[in-house]
């Protein structure tokens, strides 16, 4: 069977690789949540190329919003070579700030989400359904994952409310604003983009 190449897409003035990066840009922009995409590549220390998808300022993690936000990168991925998860592990810098060697939890450099397809309704808040605990396609890297973000192993479901973009997570005490979150996948799942043009 040929590989099969993804249908760029033009969204919101950026071109966009793939239909699925195209709805995630649907999804932040539903949410009102500024983004950059492929705001710039790195040279990584392997000598590797890796140039992430999205950009954005994350205003907290378990659902804790702060005034400060960090930049979180998150790349979309519907198939992870190996050779994609060398390249983002590498990227992340996974083990660079040992807190606690007990636990074994390190802070990332680069902090980055990877997601995949665009939640199904009264999915996005199930690690299950998400697969936040499996390896993608044999790797050691997990979709909706803290793994990549502060190396805690728990999910992290992608939320925002009044523009700003967060994390809830398994370890959260209570998930709030679930309907403003679902209405904005449901948009991004509804976009058609029959041959690459603005839905």
């Amino acid at each position: 069977m040929a590989d099969l190449k993804p249908i760029e897409t033009y969204y919101n003035g950026y071109r966009f690789r793939s239909r699925l990066e195209a709805r995630w840009a649907v999804f932040f922009d539903a949410l009102g949540v500024k983004y950059e995409y492929e705001p710039e590549g790195f040279f990584l220390p392997s000598g590797k190329m890796y140039l992430p998808d999205f950009r954005v300022k994350c205003y907290g993690k378990r659902g804790e919003i702060h005034k400060t936000p960090f930049d979180l990168y998150i790349e979309v991925k519907g198939f992870m070579t190996q050779e994609d998860a060398e390249k983002i592990n590498e990227f992340a810098n996974v083990h660079v700030h040992t807190e606690d060697e007990f636990f074994g939890w390190y802070e990332p450099e680069n902090p980055i989400l990877i997601v995949t397809n665009i939640p199904q309704r009264n999915c996005s808040w199930d690690a299950d359904a998400l697969s936040a605990y499996e390896g993608m396609n044999g790797t050691d890297i997990c979709p909706f994952n803290y793994q990549l973000i502060d190396g805690d192993y728990f999910a992290a479901y992608p939320a925002g409310y009044d523009g700003k973009f967060y994390l809830w997570g398994d370890d959260s005490n209570y998930i709030d604003e679930v309907e403003i979150v679902e209405r904005a996948y449901d948009k991004a799942r509804q976009a058609r983009f029959e041959h690459g043009e603005t839905p």
